[in-house]
């Protein structure tokens, strides 16, 4: 009604700071200040309003001057608990409070909720606070440890989870050994009904299949025939004209009720099983179609539906279908996903009656259509009668010449009645499994039966590795372990496949984890095995819940993970590991031994893996996925040749010219290093124009590279002779200490003298450009006294105190850098000494002179 203003916070407008320019001024000099936790007083949080949410406080304190009561409308969870906690401590208002809940969004529930409301439950705000807290210790200290003693870029509590789920795949497909077995696959046929068998037995010897074998060895583990191909095709001829009986059929009936409505993990997992997309693509999707009004909230993780969405699913089923489609009774769901926190509906249609597919499909975008689509199916489809059918088995005999009876088993499945399947049946992983639900029918079949041999075949078969995740059965199986939440499964997986991160790549659906994750596992799990352990999260929500039921205290919780109490905490390991473990031994992957023995492994280095065989090195390509680095193919790869080639030799010179690739790309080079002498000149080099390869540049190309810089001419207004070269940001003339870019690299050896002259005798289109704002700030450098800050430079990004530059190491977030780590990288970089020694000015009178003005403090401060 009127009387009422309805307004948003748009989720949390508060929050721990996330770099050093949200921290206030009074805490900018607090060691503490940086995590936003101070650990050593009860684990207090530093809450800041960030930029982006001061707009909408401004707002709703505006509001709120006119309002005469609030009413708090979050959701009735510890994250909703908590966004309204955030408003009452940052709006303050002066009028009554009141706390409503409800838990669809339907006309009776909102005026049930107005009229019931309640106080602030601070048990669960305590709650959602010990988690928040906790993830943020968990993420900055352990990523502390990854950029400083390992190769990843970040740590996070669900995230490293997710990092290890991928790695213990690949290792299992790594050490799978393949098994090749051989089958009989028989065509029979009833009254002219042909019908598909498989053998099963030899005299009464089980026939192996790809579950008898041992995946780590290969070898057969159980009781078994193993059929080879002379075996198997010697046996198909033996069978060639026996005759068939039939030696027993069973019968049963099945029965298959409709899954659960959607919830956000199970969207996403349909979503890329039956649409192809990826999980924040359908979450993209979705959220569209909320703000639209065509679906209820996306974010859930309850099965439930309000009565209007019951009535209106069972309306649309019998309209469609009719009313024996329809139960007596209408369905409900048990809750099934660990520590689920019910604030919402399922997913499901938006409004009292659903509107089908085709009146959407006009409104809105392709992919919005399709998973309203698939959405407005499972809804319906979650109130329909169970499908019904039959199964038949048959077991069929045939005995040889040479007394072999083989025994040979059909099966045959019929739908009676479809049921839910009429709108809806549920996508699975597996391939095989989406065929087990489609009819096979066999023909009236009885004991002793004669039926005809139509043919055999021999079928060779080859055991499969376990298959890698996708996505949707990544979040399926994140569900299972209870780690993390329905609306961060989308987050998690964009975290993973981030190139700045470099966890996992796709390889089509798959997902393949690289070696800086197979690294980052390693080093969790040699020294923080128990913050990645699959319990530590789904243990720790059950720990949420005891502290949000009243049960269980924020502050002892949060001391005995971080500082420990009986096991190591958090800190304490950090501690530790900071000084023992070593980066070397952490970031190599061992991936077996050659055929003298040596190791050979994979090592996780600054740019990238590179394999390593004592001395020796070799490239590591980035399309061979873990799985498919056999020691083998490591021996090829690191006894390679190095790619560089002979082009010719100079006939000038007499000297051989070379292609090569190096350290900051390809290049060609005239003649050879002399190692034995330290004062051999170094041969000429120069770099590979863009469009050139290594495998391609021809003799007269590199012969004119080398040539450079090239003389175009002297300019007759001033006399001064002018060079064309490439150099290390592009093609470039030179005309005494004045330099202008060229266009291209071809320019080098095709533009005139004219041209040249024509460039120089334009005004330079440079200038000093604006200086642009730090990155981040640190807070005053204890030695220095000035105050430190993060910049982006040619090279990356750094830390500087204004006489002070030192590297952040590289892919390190610079949100996730601490003062602490500023001052300690500052101090690295001062005892190592300056990078460039200054050479002593001379003793000339004059030069002294200049030396002493250019240390005037007016020239100091306007530098």
């Amino acid at each position: 009604g009127d009387d009422y203003l309805v307004e948003s916070s748009v989720g949390h407008i508060r929050d721990l700071p996330k770099n050093a320019t949200e921290i206030p001024a009074a805490y900018k000099s607090e060691k503490w200040s940086r995590d936003g936790v101070d650990v050593d007083n009860d684990f207090k949080p530093l809450y800041v309003v960030p930029d982006s949410k001061r707009a909408v406080v401004k707002e709703l304190k505006a509001k709120l001057k006119d309002a005469s009561e609030v009413y708090l409308a979050t959701d009735e969870d510890r994250e909703g608990e908590s966004i309204s906690w955030h408003l009452l401590e940052v709006l303050s208002p002066r009028v009554p409070v009141k706390r409503m809940v409800f838990h669809e969004i339907t006309r009776a529930a909102i005026e049930e909720a107005v009229a019931n409301p309640r106080d602030l439950d601070l048990a669960l705000v305590d709650a959602q606070e010990t988690r928040r807290i906790l993830d943020r210790l968990y993420g900055y200290r352990l990523s502390e440890v990854l950029w400083r003693k390992g190769s990843g870029k970040s740590a996070g509590r669900v995230q490293s989870v997710a990092v290890r789920v991928l790695v213990e795949r690949e290792r299992a497909r790594m050490a799978f050994r393949a098994a090749g077995y051989w089958g009989i696959d028989a065509t029979f046929a009833k009254d002219a009904t042909s019908f598909g068998a498989a053998l099963v037995s030899v005299n009464e010897a089980r026939v192996a299949t790809g579950k008898d074998f041992d995946a780590a060895t290969g070898a057969l583990v159980a009781d078994r025939l193993l059929l080879d191909e002379a075996g198997a095709s010697g046996l198909v001829d033996r069978l060639g004209g026996v005759p068939v009986t039939v030696r027993s059929v069973e019968e049963k009936a099945w029965r298959s009720s409709p899954k659960a409505p959607f919830i956000t993990s199970t969207l996403q997992q349909e979503a890329g099983r039956k649409l192809g997309m990826t999980a924040s693509r359908a979450m993209r999707a979705a959220q569209s179609l909320y703000e639209n009004g065509f679906i209820t909230y996306m974010r859930t993780d309850s099965t439930n539906l309000s009565a209007q969405a019951i009535s209106a699913a069972r309306a649309a089923a019998t309209d469609l279908y009719g009313r024996e489609y329809v139960p007596d009774a209408p369905r409900t769901y048990a809750k099934k996903v660990k520590n689920a926190q019910e604030a919402h509906e399922a997913i499901r249609p938006a409004g009292d009656t659903f509107r089908h597919p085709d009146q959407v499909s006009g409104l809105v975008g392709g992919d919005e259509a399709r998973v309203y689509d698939l959405i407005w199916k499972r809804t319906v489809a979650s109130q329909m009668a169970d499908a019904v059918g039959r199964t038949v088995s048959a077991r069929l005999v045939a005995t040889t010449a040479e007394s072999e009876v083989c025994e040979f088993t059909a099966s045959g499945k019929v739908v009676t009645f479809p049921g839910y399947q009429r709108a809806y049946v549920e996508g699975s992983d597996d391939p095989d499994a989406e065929l087990e639900n489609r009819d096979k029918i066999l023909p009236p079949l009885a004991d002793g039966d004669a039926v005809d041999a139509e043919g055999y075949r021999p079928e060779s078969h080859i055991t499969k590795p376990p298959a890698r995740f996708t996505e949707a059965s990544l979040i399926a199986r994140l569900e299972e372990l209870g780690v993390g939440r329905p609306s961060t499964y989308a987050s998690i997986i964009g975290t993973l496949l981030d190139p700045a991160r470099n966890y996992a790549a796709k390889r089509g659906s798959a997902l393949v984890p690289t070696w800086t994750a197979f690294a980052v596992v390693q080093l969790l799990e040699t020294h923080f095995p128990q913050f990645v352990d699959y319990g530590f999260t789904a243990s720790m929500e059950d720990d949420l819940d005891r502290i949000a039921a009243g049960d269980a205290e924020r502050v002892p919780w949060l001391a005995n993970f971080y500082f420990g109490d009986g096991r190591p905490g958090l800190k304490p390991l950090i501690d530790q590991g900071l000084d023992t473990i070593d980066a070397a031994a952490i970031n190599a992957i061992r991936i077996g031994e050659d055929d003298t023995g040596a190791a050979i492994v994979v090592r996780v280095g600054k740019y990238g893996p590179f394999l390593q065989r004592g001395e020796e090195r070799g490239p590591l390509p980035p399309d061979i996925a873990p799985d498919e680095l056999t020691v083998a193919k490591a021996v090829e790869l690191i006894e390679a040749p190095s790619g560089d080639r002979t082009i010719g030799e100079d006939p000038e010179t007499g000297l051989t010219v070379f292609a090569k690739t190096g350290r900051y790309g390809p290049y060609v080079q005239l003649g050879e290093l002399d190692q034995s002498d330290k004062k051999a000149p170094k041969p000429k080099m120069a770099s590979l124009f863009k469009t050139m390869t290594v495998e391609d540049v021809t003799l007269d190309e590199a012969l004119q590279l080398l040539t450079q810089p090239r003389v175009v001419g002297i300019d007759p207004s001033d006399g001064q002779e002018i060079t064309a070269q490439n150099g290390k940001y592009g093609p470039y003339l030179k005309k005494g200490v004045d330099s202008r870019n060229l266009p291209d690299e071809e320019s080098i050896f095709a533009i005139t003298l004219e041209e040249t002259v024509a460039i120089y005798a334009q005004p330079k289109q440079w200038g000093k450009r604006a200086a642009k704002p730090p990155l981040a700030e640190y807070g005053a450098d204890p030695v220095s006294g000035r105050p430190i800050v993060a910049k982006e430079g040619k090279f990356g990004a750094y830390v500087t105190d204004g006489e002070t530059n030192a590297t952040i190491p590289r892919g390190v977030d610079v949100e996730l850098l601490s003062a602490e780590q500023a001052i300690e990288l500052l101090a690295e970089r001062r005892a190592k000494g300056p990078s460039v020694k200054k050479k002593a000015a001379p003793r000339r009178a004059p030069a002294k002179k200049k030396a002493a003005a250019k240390k005037k403090p007016a020239a100091k401060k306007k530098a």
